[in-house]
């Protein structure tokens, strides 16, 4: 019996492509597509990209400086709650943050870690707002049981920072 080499590569580039290509359309179909759909369709986001993984979802997001980040998570969370799993969520954020933004926020760095080291969450919206009060920067500090979001804005500049509560992981301090 004599092999022929052109249909066996032919069948094996054919199962290939059906194979991956199923792969790729389940992946659009029930993962990537109606998570983008829940994040596109919520209030201050600009634009939104996703990578799944088995145990982490990376997010990059562009969002409008009013954004109110933990109810975006709020809303991942609740309403693709099929996708997301048990996997984690990390943000990446577009940054549109300005010399001022930088420097206000590593101003506050410390007296946020602290409050975060000692587990006073209730001290870190004070602070914000206390330094904030004369630079003309709006701060909105809120808080899940994962996180902590920080988001810092000046006119169109704007900064969002996503702490971990769990103390093992605090190593995001930018």
């Amino acid at each position: 019996m004599k092999l022929r080499p052109i249909p066996i590569a032919l069948t094996v580039v054919i199962s290939a492509a059906v194979l991956f290509g199923g792969w790729f359309v389940y992946r659009q179909t029930t993962m990537q597509g109606p998570l983008q759909k829940i994040v596109q369709n919520y209030k201050g986001v600009n634009n939104a990209q996703f990578d799944i993984t088995r145990n982490q979802i990376n997010l990059k997001l562009d969002l409008k400086p009013d954004t109110n980040l933990s109810g975006l998570v709020d809303q991942i969370t609740t309403k693709g709650k099929s996708v997301v799993g048990n996997r984690k969520l990390k943000f990446d954020f577009v940054d549109h943050s300005s010399e001022k933004l930088n420097r206000f926020w590593n101003s506050a760095m410390f007296s946020v870690a602290e409050a975060m080291d000692n587990k006073k969450y209730t001290e870190i919206p004070a602070k914000l707002e206390q330094m904030a009060k004369d630079s003309g920067i709006k701060t909105q500090t809120e808080m899940d049981t994962d996180n902590v979001y920080i988001s810092l804005s000046d006119g169109d500049s704007s900064k969002f920072i996503v702490l971990p509560r769990n103390p093992a992981k605090i190593g995001v301090w930018e």
